[in-house]
């Protein structure tokens, strides 16, 4: 991975008195949020989360921040303090928990509870937990962390404020300035100012939106197009796929259904639990008799239902990819049915979402998304917002957080412009390391830290040259070359045997290319080569260049050479 400081080495000791950041995650790409904060040998971790696998990654379940930096000093950590319920910030924290499991961990009530599901499944027991609230100021270890509440597409996000001799650092987490919130609950400006008049000496600010200009849209404006949508949708079914956790976007869809008298289903495990959890605790109203259980759809004609699905990013096994394939064991679309697509294309999953929406339409869907209605808005603060912040919090020292490296450059000019020294903006990728000394923010040097890829309940086998070996194999196929020589006399007695796989549909392509093996093996053989290996490259050779000549092509070529 690039860094804006290749030639950085490793950090040396922390200077007493002063705070160390290393970020492991979330700072060059978006997802997989984690931060490390370290002060007099004791670490607080901010987030832990995953990030979701691009097309050039088959295979690969979930993208895992590198614990590898923090591997010998796990007994160090006091708490992890969760920001918020999305899974860019708690998914991997099951995976941290197999390498120390008591780790305590801090959050609202909602990202605690959603966070529980998770847990469960990765039989997690006797994890220590502590729910906080905005408004507290808890300890763990040296770090005082305040928490102050913040508006996000979740309910109950929380920036933290964390205390240490060396300074205030204040990270917001994800966050937004709606002032009309569904929930009236608004971003604490009032404690933002508080803090900067008490003296933040390092923001770390979330840069996902810092290249929008403006203010983020308010949530309330999707009510309208909702409605819309519905009054259009007369004697047509409705399916509305969102994140499994955006509570405010099914809560609007929820309403929505109890004014045009429809029944609502959850299709998909994850968001028919999260609901559920959110239902519970009174973040999402759910009026007496709307909703029903999916295996109850055939019961009600296709006007009177609308279906709240995951899969708004195209995940190959989420609802959503299963219905526009025409593999969902319940769903089919039928024609005229709408599909409301109520999120943002997350950067890298553009084709898979396309690839979704054709497959809707194909079958007769009308698709409504984010390209032709206003039918998502974002959870992130936007240039305006951002610039609000800088100017009441008037930070000393400013780290951009959570984002590609093009929003981080985006968020830190935005603190240029409200004054903040261009010396005292550090922007910095993931394992580049940020001392604060004498409330000043200097890069200290740099941890190896790179993605951990999960396949299946493999973590952190899956290495970079494997998943350019899954690409080649995917994209050019394989061929395989066997032959097998006389040990004594040195020649060959079998072979070459030639199989390809997604290369071409008959072998007999081949016929050409054998004698060429037989000739080259025999010549390598009699200017005296006698050692497998470099037989077997003498084939790799061989065939290489026979394929690129005729084919044009890069197979994974696989040559083995057996003695009899």
């Amino acid at each position: 991975m690039s860094h804006p400081h290749p030639d950085l080495t490793l950090p040396g000791p922390l200077a007493p008195g002063a705070l160390r950041v290393i970020p492991l995650g979330g700072l060059g790409e978006v997802g997989r949020n984690m931060t490390v904060f370290e002060y007099d040998g004791k670490l607080l971790i901010v987030d832990c989360g995953v990030l979701f696998p691009d097309e050039n990654q088959p295979g690969v379940d979930l993208i895992l921040p590198d614990f590898q930096p923090i591997r010998e000093r796990l007994d160090d950590i006091v708490a992890v303090v969760l920001t918020h319920g999305h899974e860019d910030h708690i998914g991997g924290l099951p995976y941290l928990l197999r390498e120390r499991g008591d780790i305590p961990v801090v959050g609202s009530q909602l990202t605690l509870a959603l966070l529980e599901g998770k847990l469960k499944e990765h039989r997690h027991r006797n994890v220590p937990q502590q729910t906080v609230a905005e408004g507290e100021t808890v300890s763990f270890g040296p770090f005082e962390c305040e928490f102050v509440a913040v508006n996000h597409s979740i309910p109950d996000a929380l920036a933290v404020a964390i205390r240490t001799p060396a300074g205030l650092v204040l990270h917001t987490g994800d966050f937004k300035m709606d002032q009309l919130p569904l929930d009236n609950r608004i971003t604490d400006l009032n404690a933002f100012a508080r803090l900067g008049d008490e003296g933040v000496d390092l923001f770390c600010v979330d840069s996902t939106n810092s290249e929008v200009p403006g203010f983020t849209t308010h949530e309330r404006d999707i009510a309208p197009v909702l409605d819309g949508v519905f009054s259009k949708a007369k004697n047509q079914r409705i399916i509305v796929a969102c994140f499994a956790s955006h509570v405010h976007r099914v809560q609007q869809v929820m309403d929505a259904a109890v004014k045009h008298h429809r029944k609502v289903a959850y299709v998909g495990r994850s968001m028919v639990r999260n609901m559920a959890v959110a239902r519970d605790l009174g973040f999402l109203t759910v009026p007496g008799d709307t909703l029903i259980d999916m295996r109850e759809l055939e019961n009600y004609p296709p006007e009177q239902v609308v279906l709240v699905s995951t899969g708004s990013q195209g995940e190959p096994m989420s609802a959503l990819s299963r219905i526009a394939a025409n593999d969902h064991h319940v769903v089919q679309i039928q024609t005229g049915d709408t599909v409301v697509l109520a999120s943002s294309l997350i950067p890298g999953n553009e084709n898979s979402v396309f690839r979704v929406i054709n497959g809707l339409t194909r079958h007769g869907a009308n698709v409504i998304h984010k390209g032709n209605a206003l039918v998502h808005v974002s959870g992130h603060a936007s240039a305006g917002e951002l610039l609000y912040c800088y100017n009441i919090v008037k930070p000393r020292n400013v780290m951009p957080v959570h984002g590609e490296i093009r929003h981080l450059h985006a968020n830190a000019e935005l603190a240029r412009q409200t004054g903040v020294p261009a010396e005292n903006v550090v922007v910095v990728e993931d394992g580049v390391v940020v001392d604060l000394i004498d409330r000043k923010a200097v890069v200290a040097g740099k941890v190896e830290c790179g993605y951990v890829f999960v396949d299946g309940s493999t973590v952190g086998d899956i290495t970079e040259t494997s998943l350019k070996d899954r690409r080649i194999l995917g994209d050019e196929g394989f061929i395989s070359v066997i032959a097998v020589m006389d040990s004594v006399t040195g020649k060959l007695t079998a072979g070459p045997e030639i199989q390809a796989r997604g290369f071409a549909e008959d072998d007999s392509v081949f016929d050409d290319l054998k004698p060429k093996i037989e000739a080259e093996i025999e010549k390598a053989i009699g200017s005296g080569v006698d050692d497998m290996y470099q037989l077997q490259q003498v084939i790799r050779r061989v065939v290489g260049k026979w394929v690129s000549d005729t084919h044009r092509r890069r197979p994974m070529i696989i040559p083995v050479v057996v003695e009899s």
